[in-house]
């Protein structure tokens, strides 16, 4: 399959308060966006254990996005500032893994962002795409 034909599996952890209004805001006006995102509510982006983001690879996903409020603005005061900490150390376990840096982004919705909301999951997709198919232990 050349890449052209892929079309990738993603998996998004959204925050209930900010980015999973951001993503139904996105829904109700009708913004269009890749339908390639998955989307999980979790109640904080600091509740995405980088457990779940390896779980997420095992089961098939070729990328990961993770959503929350933006920083200052968290339901639950520091919990984007404990996903924003994660974040690097896990894209270094993923390294050592053998997987692409790019196949995880962290990034910040508000309810109100539906437009942003759209456009990170169309870049999150072109980049995947570009990517090609994930292919644990690098052969299937």
């Amino acid at each position: 399959m050349s890449n052209s034909d892929f079309e990738p599996k993603i998996v998004g952890f959204c925050c209930n308060w900010c980015s999973y209004r951001g993503a139904d805001m996105a829904g109700t006006a009708r913004v269009k966006s890749a339908p390639n995102v998955r989307i999980v509510r979790v109640m904080c982006s600091g509740r995405v254990d980088p457990v779940f983001v390896l779980k997420a690879f095992e089961q098939g996903a070729d990328g990961v996005l993770i959503l929350g409020c933006h920083p200052g603005d968290c339901h639950y005061v520091e919990g984007n500032y404990k996903t924003a900490r994660r974040i690097p150390m896990l894209k270094k376990m993923l390294e050592q893994l053998g997987i692409e840096d790019e196949r995880v982004r962290l990034d910040w919705v508000s309810a109100a962002e539906g437009v942003r909301f759209a456009s990170i999951v169309n870049e999150m997709t072109a980049k995947v795409k570009e990517l090609g198919p994930f292919r644990a232990n690098g052969g299937g």
